[in-house]
This record gives structure tokens, C-alpha cells and sequence, in this order.
């Protein structure tokens, strides 16, 4: 199989090639359920996050910046004082974030919806390290305080600040569960958030974001992302292994090294996932990916996206459309006119490239 580099649509002198494209987090749905991927990739029915998506989110934005810092200040007071200005450059681009916490996770009060999947959320921006007071989504508030305990935010409702309370100190224990595994200050990271992408057979165009890429001296690579939910069963975690395969294709493709290390940092449980794969096993991936694209332009043809009933469904923003629960799917969309010059066919699935760590 043949493959070249592709950079992002948004570098200047470059046009994203027509054809179909796949990023892991669309690749999963796909695998997990044709119709959860229309719903996401085709109709783009806004998500509900869970706060534990919400948490992962934000563990991995402060994780993102420690690196910002000096080696020697890498230190776990370091980390924790980075969680609020985080939350707050958070809701400041999701507003709707900041209904979050004013029922209990438990009530059967809708939670804030999205515009968009948390999994579409571009590389966070620069921020600074420190919690700035009086700067809140919308209102004057200092974050550091309701991260300190010490008072409940003005105009908030008491246990609507102890929910938020709870949630940043829930992001502190992640963070403890990451200094447990690595030692951040021996550590130089290559490259954080990067998107990486390649064509394979010269037409499917295949990218994600890597949470973090480690180069030795040696020149070997590893792949290393945050996962802020528990370590799954052996079972399970294939699943898991998937996304993190997918990412050492393009690597490999792109640089001609295949990644010594696939490693999955489970931070809930302060564990390790290492995985070494070889050219031979990472050839049939790509195929297996072609073949999954197929199928997906299949589908796209035929409008044919059918329900697959699993244990997943129970965490599905989507229910009342999915005839599985007495719902029925939304007219499915007519593509828009196209200019007969046009050059580029952007998928829907890639509009918005994906950081696909946003998942717990």
C-alpha cells in the first residue's frame, strides 16, 4: 500500500485531498454501531457529556501544559494549580459547561448539550499557569477559590459549588493517579496534542491528535496517551489498543519507524498498558481499515446505518431516535450543492479534526 504525508486543511498552500476519511473516534463508533456513527458524523446530533467526559477533557488539558513548565517545576502542587484556569478556559468556550453542576449527577434533569462532541474539540489554546480571580465563564468569580474549598462561588448556589468543588478535586485525584506512573521532570516530550494524518491506498485519508509522542536518542518512538477512566478487563482492552494503533500506522507511514511502545496511562488506576507492535501486524491494521471504510461509504450509499444493540447503549446520548428504544432516526440529510469546481471532498466526519482523547 502506497501513503504520503498529508497536513492539516488549515495550513496555508495546502488542500485537503478528495475522498473518504477516518479518525479513530469515528472509526470506534462505527465499529461499536453504524447508527451511533450517522448520528454523530452524518446528522451531528448534539452530545450530552457526562462529567466524567467533562473530567477527562480537563485532566488532559492540564497534563498538556504542565509540559509548558520547566522540567524542575513539573511538581504536583504545579498541576493542581493548573486545574482551575483550565476549567475556566473550558466553560469559557462551552458555555453550556457551566450548567454542569446544577442538578445532581444523578437527577433526571438533562445535563448541558453541545453543540458539538467534547471528541471535537480543536488542541487547547495557551492559557496562563496561574487562576486569574474575577475571571469566570460569564461572571466575576475566582476558580482557585472553589478549588481550595474555602467559599462557595458568588451567586452560586451552595451545593451547585460544592458539586463543582467536588468534580475539581475529582480532577486533583487524576492527576495524583498520573505522578504515581511517570515522573514528569525526566521527561521531554517531542510533541503534545499533534495531529498527525497520512493517505493510505492514495485516497483514504487517515488522522487524530496524539496525546503525547516520546522520541529516544535512539530515535525510537513512544505513543503515550491519558486514559481518566479505569483500566479495563483483558477483554476490553483491544478496545482500547485500537486508537493507539491507529495513531502508529500514521507514524509509521509517515516516518518509516514503527513505535517501540504503544503505552496507556490509566490514571484512575495509576496503571500502565505497554504494547509493542511490529510492521507486519500494523499492514493487516491498515487493511482492516480500508475494509472499515468501505463499508462506511457502503453505508453512505445505501443510507443504510443499522442499530447494533450492545452493553454501550446504556450510555447513549441518542436513545429517542434509535429504534432499538422505540425511537426513530431523523430524516436523513441531503447533502448540500456543490460548486462544479469544487476540488476538496470534506467528510463530515473530519470537518473538525478530533482530538480523540477526549473520551475517559
Amino acid at each position: 500500500m502506497t501513503a504520503e504525508t498529508v497536513l492539516s486543511p488549515s495550513e496555508p498552500g495546502r488542500e485537503r485531498p478528495a475522498g473518504p476519511s477516518l479518525s479513530p473516534s469515528r472509526a470506534a463508533d462505527f465499529k461499536t454501531c453504524p447508527l451511533l456513527f450517522r448520528f454523530r458524523t452524518i446528522d451531528r446530533l448534539p452530545e450530552q457529556p457526562t462529567r466524567d467526559q467533562v473530567r477527562g477533557t480537563l485532566v488532559h488539558a492540564v497534563l498538556e501544559r504542565l509540559f509548558d513548565l520547566p522540567a524542575e517545576q513539573r511538581t504536583p502542587a504545579a498541576a493542581a494549580a493548573l486545574v482551575a484556569p483550565q476549567w475556566e478556559r473550558l466553560v469559557a468556550e462551552e458555555p453550556a459547561l457551566s450548567g454542569l453542576f446544577s442538578v445532581a449527577e444523578d437527577a433526571p434533569a438533562p445535563v448541558p448539550v453541545l453543540d458539538r462532541p467534547l471528541d471535537d474539540r480543536p488542541a487547547p489554546a495557551q492559557v496562563p499557569a496561574q487562576p486569574t480571580a474575577g475571571a469566570v465563564p460569564g461572571a466575576g468569580w475566582d476558580p482557585a477559590v472553589v478549588a481550595n474549598g474555602t467559599e462557595p462561588l458568588p451567586g452560586m448556589p451552595s451545593d451547585e459549588a460544592a458539586r463543582l468543588e467536588a468534580f475539581l478535586a475529582d480532577a486533583g485525584e487524576l492527576l495524583d493517579g498520573y505522578f504515581a506512573v511517570e515522573d514528569p521532570q525526566r521527561l521531554e516530550p517531542a510533541e503534545r496534542e499533534s495531529l498527525v494524518s497520512t493517505l493510505v491506498d492514495d485516497e483514504l485519508l487517515i488522522r487524530g491528535y496524539i496525546d503525547r509522542l516520546d522520541v529516544s536518542p535512539a530515535g525510537d518512538l513512544r505513543v503515550v496517551d491519558y486514559k481518566t477512566g479505569g483500566a479495563p478487563r483483558e477483554a476490553f482492552e483491544g478496545r482500547a489498543l485500537f486508537q493507539l494503533k491507529f495513531y502508529a500506522l500514521v507514524l509509521w507511514r509517515t516516518r518509516g519507524v514503527v513505535p517501540r511502545v504503544l503505552r496507556l496511562l490509566y490514571l484512575k488506576d495509576a496503571e500502565i498498558c505497554d504494547y509493542s507492535p511490529d510492521a507486519e501486524e500494523l499492514e493487516r491494521f491498515e487493511r482492516t481499515l480500508v475494509a472499515l471504510s468501505q463499508a462506511i461509504e457502503r453505508a453512505k450509499q445505501d443510507r443504510d446505518f443499522r442499530p447494533k444493540p450492545s452493553r454501550l447503549c446504556g450510555w447513549c446520548s441518542h436513545q429517542q431516535f434509535c429504534p432499538e428504544f422505540g425511537g426513530t432516526p431523523p430524516p436523513y440529510p441531503e447533502p448540500p450543492a456543490r460548486p462544479a469546481t469544487a476540488t476538496q471532498d470534506q467528510s463530515p466526519d473530519e470537518s473538525q479534526a478530533p482530538p480523540d482523547h477526549r473520551e475517559p
